[in-house]
């Protein structure tokens, strides 16, 4: 996790360096700024003296980085990230703490971001009051975005997820589907599938399954694995509809899948390769013989056994890859085949 401190006198800057000092114990990859006349010289860690405008300076971190550490004023903060503020769902932790280190605000992204867990590790390390306003923290309601991040699924659409928070804030109750067991008890106003509820989650990979919901927002878990074999020099695009076309034959979302898997001899494809940078997805790859050792059914071809020495490579690939088992096994397009394997998983509350 990065982090990018900013500070802007002598004593702001001694706070800073309190605070890259408790956050690089925490695991934090931390850098500190200083902006200022009186801050130069002011000590040894502010070797990275801010030359350009702040609002400049804050423009190229602001997508860089994982959160942002103000260390003066609130409204130097405002300014400064108000023209690259763009969403909840891709924005950074915004935090500012005060010079004197009396307070910690949640300034951006409290939730998604972690900016609210931030501002009281923050507060923690400086001794200051940690400052949270989201309304869901404040009730101590459940927060669908706090519970997406920690069990590392996509929201599906952030209307729905401020809708349920709005419900859960007001007393009301909202759905709880799952494909998956969890752990520990459902949170106050969420309530198991009753067929006929207008509202509530569905936790799976599953999409175009139908919940019992009217309107359903969907929580999907990245525990899909797609394997992948291709032709030699396919391109980007048909690999692209290949896979598309074989979430859409299974009913799986796309944003379902974590990685992706195939053999070694398909670990340099450029069309392969190109798609998997587009989609930000690793690559697992197994050699023939790893392969081969795969315990399973799966659907040979003489043809790729003849090529490749193994009779299946995106079944087993994937089976190999995602410790699981296969949900959609090798379907075929355009030179591609492709097969989908789910691991394992729990969610917890």
């Amino acid at each position: 996790m990065k982090v990018n401190i900013v500070s802007f006198s002598r004593r702001g800057a001694a706070l800073g360096e309190r605070l890259q000092a408790g956050l690089e114990e925490k695991g934090w990859q931390v850098y500190t700024f200083g902006k200022g006349r009186y801050m130069e010289g002011a000590h040894k860690i502010w070797a990275r003296q801010i030359k350009e405008p702040i609002g400049q300076w804050t423009g190229e971190h602001f997508s860089r980085s994982d959160a942002l550490i103000f260390v003066g004023a609130c409204g130097i903060a405002v300014r400064s990230i108000a023209p690259f503020i763009g969403h909840k769902t891709t924005d950074p932790a915004v935090v500012v703490v005060d010079e004197r280190g009396r307070f910690a605000i949640s300034l951006l992204s409290g939730h998604i971001g972690g900016g609210n867990e931030l501002a009281q590790t923050a507060a923690q390390i400086v001794g200051a009051q940690p400052v949270v306003t989201t309304a869901t923290d404040l009730a101590q309601v459940f927060a669908v975005d706090i519970f997406a991040k920690k069990n590392g699924c996509h929201i599906s659409d952030m209307k729905y997820a401020k809708e349920i928070s709005a419900r859960l804030l007001e007393g009301e109750k909202a759905g709880f589907f799952s494909d998956f067991p969890w752990e520990g008890t459902l949170p106050q106003g969420l309530v198991e599938c009753r067929a006929g509820m207008e509202l509530g989650i569905g936790l799976t990979v599953f999409t175009k399954e139908k919940c019992p919901f009217s309107h359903t927002l969907y929580l999907i878990p990245r525990v899909v694995t797609v394997g992948i074999g291709c032709r030699k020099g396919i391109a980007q695009g048909a690999i692209e509809a290949a896979v598309k076309n074989a979430a859409e034959q299974a009913g799986i979302s796309l944003d379902a899948i974590g990685q992706a898997a195939s053999i070694d001899l398909k670990k340099e494809e450029p069309g392969l390769i190109d798609y998997l940078r587009e989609m930000d997805l690793p690559f697992k790859t197994f050699s023939a013989e790893e392969l081969r050792a795969v315990e399973g059914a799966f659907t040979p071809s003489s043809f790729v056994s003849s090529v490749t020495g193994v009779d299946n490579v995106c079944e087993r690939s994937a089976v190999l890859a995602s410790g699981g088992r296969l949900i959609l096994r090798k379907t075929a397009w355009d030179g591609v085949t492709v097969a989908f394997a789910m691991k394992g998983w729990t969610p917890v509350f």
